[in-house]
């Protein structure tokens, strides 16, 4: 709830500017190590922000310089878009990390991560490929099926301490 109520000042400072250094002051680092966190949770939201914005730009630039006929912002929309599924996949694996660890809990986990790792390629590569020379379409989603490997690989190696 605290956090909520940080994130909702926030949004009321955007919302209404006024000058306050207070929310500079109140800025915390989502990252290891933090004071507020007894326990390390794995991946934190600046690296995994870090993550998807790099890669996301990587794979727009790379299909600009390959000759699509995609603009950069559509690239990203679609990218970020096309996170959804893995988004899913691992409030799944969250939700299944709640029960007691074994086998079947890890093979479940790798089970949703592929099948919605699967879903997040098909759904990009259906925009991304289609905006490609026809000799260069298999050097543009080969990053993307990286980009999503990354990001499933973090979800299916999360695991809480």
């Amino acid at each position: 709830m605290r956090d909520l109520k940080a994130v909702g000042k926030k949004f009321m400072h955007v919302l209404y500017p006024r000058k306050s250094n207070t929310l500079l002051r109140d800025c915390k680092m989502l990252q290891r190590g933090s004071v507020d966190s007894e326990k390390d949770g794995g991946p934190q939201f600046a690296e995994v922000f870090v993550i998807v914005w790099f890669g996301a730009v990587t794979i727009t630039l790379n299909s600009k310089l390959l000759g699509g006929n995609i603009s950069f912002f559509q690239s990203l929309c679609v990218l970020g878009y096309c996170i959804l599924p893995l988004t899913m996949a691992m409030l799944v694996c969250r939700l299944v990390l709640l029960a007691e660890p074994g086998p079947i809990n890890f093979m479940v986990r790798l089970f949703v991560v592929i099948i919605m790792f699967a879903w997040s390629i098909v759904a990009s590569t259906a925009f991304l490929a289609d905006s490609q020379p026809p000799n260069r379409k298999a050097l543009a989603v080969y990053p993307v099926f990286l980009f999503y490997f990354v990001i499933s690989w973090m979800i299916l190696t999360f695991t809480p301490q």
